[in-house]
């Protein structure tokens, strides 16, 4: 086995940032790569990756129809996580999986605070509807918001469809996420986004080997 792929065994690793970062092509690059070397790998999406995750990713993304309360969004993220955790995360951490997450309390930290939602609060909520199973890196891919809104096709979701300074505000969020002014219980890495896909993956891969000290 790959040094790469014995070092994440076990680990849980999450790719966030805003929309159009590209946070989709990096985990399947990743993953794929993962998976040549000779990783067991466990890929789960936030919200979703259960079916009771599913109904809520449903409602919290595609009932274009429906108003939903800033705190009622952030609960329901929760709910899901709790699931997702407890279902998908959890187990396969113990089976000795690398675990890739596209999103995770980062994306509550960044789209429900920029509504307005205390960051200790979904920090505090976080925490007990996942019972402490943080992710061991977050990786955020750093993108002004309007060049990612320009590379995806707008309106998919009740999310992207929000104004371009709801947008830039995510952005601002996740740009200070795990500074010392926005803390982060685990480590966060910061990567340019602006590159094409397979230079993004190399720094992807870099950030892994310098995190867990990979030689």
């Amino acid at each position: 086995m790959d040094a790469l792929a014995k070092s994440l065994q076990g680990r849980f690793l999450v790719i966030d940032g805003p929309d159009g970062a590209g946070k989709s092509t990096q985990l399947n690059l990743l993953r794929d790569r993962l998976t040549l070397i000779g990783a067991a790998v466990e890929v789960v999406i936030d919200p979703g990756g259960t079916a009771v995750g599913g109904e809520i990713r449903n409602i919290l993304l595609h009932a274009k129809d429906l108003h939903v309360a800033p705190m009622c969004e952030t609960l329901l993220f929760m709910a899901s996580r709790a699931q997702l955790v407890e279902e998908k995360i959890r187990p396969a951490l113990t089976a000795g999986k690398v675990v890739l997450s596209d999103r995770f309390i980062s994306a509550t930290l960044a789209y429900q605070g920029a509504l307005g939602v205390d960051a200790k609060m979904i920090l505090d909520l976080g925490g007990k509807a996942v019972g402490g199973t943080w992710p061991d890196l977050t990786i955020l891919l750093d993108l002004p918001a309007e060049i990612g809104l320009d590379r995806i096709q707008r309106g998919r979701d009740r999310m992207e469809s929000r104004a371009l300074a709801y947008h830039q505000e995510v952005q601002r969020r996740f740009a200070g996420l795990g500074s010392e002014k926005h803390p982060y219980p685990r480590p966060v890495v910061h990567l340019s986004a602006a590159g094409r896909p397979e230079e993004v993956h190399a720094s992807v891969v870099k950030a892994l080997e310098e995190t867990f000290e990979i030689t």
